[in-house]
């Protein structure tokens, strides 16, 4: 057998530019996917609080049925500091999993600033959370509860390329996922992620300049 037959096919990404929650609506449910993603904040979608919070709601149930079933979706979600009180998106993303038949396989915690750091009214960590309406957690998952090192942030706003890796692994080897969709992508983290580790990708992106650098991005597998 020659070096070039042993070579794995390579992944494919494609990003739509579009607004994810009618995209998801329309598309409805993608077949051997799994769902990693990251919800925008109130800042970012222009909503009054209360109705970006009706909207969030929504938004994590479209995810969740956008998998199959047996598949899971995973939600990377930093709490937010609005007017003087927190918002816990941890939570949130846990009552709209509830409300759509869902249950929580894990929740574990991604820190982006060193522990102990003093963060300014800014949340030092991340939530990390998997859903699934039918799949049941491993006895035994290879993912730390604390996971101190985020690492890369091609992004202001995204996620380490660390943190996507674990999420990535856990949809290849748990959930035995062959695609990876992010509706929200941004610059396409774990777009990028999702192929150094073999899959394919599928994002959704609403603003034309990060579509492209999602297009674009490049993760290498040792980064993760």
């Amino acid at each position: 057998m020659s070096a070039m037959s042993e070579q794995r096919p390579m992944a494919k990404r494609e990003v739509q530019c579009a607004d994810a929650i009618p995209w998801m609506r329309e598309r409805g449910v993608i077949e051997g996917a799994c769902a990693v993603t990251s919800l925008p904040d109130v800042s970012e979608v222009g909503l009054a609080l209360p109705v970006w919070r009706a909207w969030f709601l929504d938004a994590v149930s479209l995810v969740i049925n956008a998998v199959p079933e047996e598949s899971a979706a995973v939600f990377f979600q930093s709490d937010i500091k609005h007017d003087g009180v927190w918002i816990d998106k941890g939570a949130l993303v846990t009552r709209a999993a509830e409300d759509a038949g869902a249950a929580i396989l894990f929740h574990k915690i991604v820190c982006r600033r060193p522990p102990g750091m003093l963060t300014m009214g800014r949340p030092g960590f991340t939530h990390f959370i998997a859903v699934s309406r039918k799949m049941k957690c491993p006895d035994v998952l290879p993912i730390p509860d604390v996971i101190v090192d985020a690492g890369r942030q091609p992004w202001v706003r995204a996620m380490g390329v660390r943190a996507a890796g674990h999420a990535v692994r856990f949809a290849k080897e748990q959930v035995g996922a062959t695609l990876v969709v992010d509706p929200f992508c941004g610059v396409g983290t774990v777009l990028a992620a999702a192929n150094a580790l073999g899959l394919d990708a599928l994002g959704v992106e609403k603003a034309r300049k990060r579509a492209e650098q999602a297009r674009a991005l490049e993760i290498s597998e040792t980064e993760l």
